[in-house]
């Protein structure tokens, strides 16, 4: 364990990792993933920039894919959860109808706030409750993600140390 710990703050790989893994967490994600890899773990601007990206974007085909089945099986087997569900779909339904006007360019802007509440969790479950086609949605998912890890990295630190 104390190595592994080592390893994921002392090398390279281990900072890029443990930033991809910060930027999958939900509510979290870029927003928090960039600064955290520069500034606490010590990584460039750039390569901060890349793995809380890559991190942010994993989760995003199996929430657009899944989630509509996962939230079923937790309504069936976890019915203590249902109020949890029924929270999720709402904010789902309600981020949704800000999209649902502009689609596909309306998806990507609204993950490219970076705000609380926006981002790449957020909006793939709106994309998965507009029933939206994945190899539809997934482009501009990306391409909301990577302009709001452009705004993040240029608020935090400028654009002269991006590079």
């Amino acid at each position: 364990m104390e190595l592994t710990l080592q390893w994921l703050t002392e090398t390279f790989a281990g900072k890029f990792l443990l930033t991809m893994l910060v930027s999958m967490v939900p509510v979290v994600e870029l927003r928090f993933g960039i600064p955290f890899g520069h500034a606490n773990l010590g990584l460039p601007v750039w390569a901060a920039f890349l793995a809380a990206v890559i991190g942010n974007l994993i989760p995003v085909p199996f929430i657009i894919v899944y989630i509509r089945r996962i939230f079923q099986w937790m309504r069936r087997r976890l019915p203590r959860l249902n109020s949890l569900v029924d929270k999720l779909e709402r904010k789902a339904h309600l981020k949704g109808q800000k999209v649902t006007k502009y689609k596909y360019l309306g998806l990507m802007l609204f993950v490219a706030v970076p705000l609380p509440g926006t981002g790449a969790w957020t909006g793939s479950l709106a994309a998965a409750f507009l029933d939206m086609p994945l190899r539809r949605a997934i482009p501009s998912v990306v391409a909301g993600v990577l302009v709001a890890g452009m705004a993040i990295s240029i608020l935090t630190y400028g654009v002269a140390n991006l590079f």
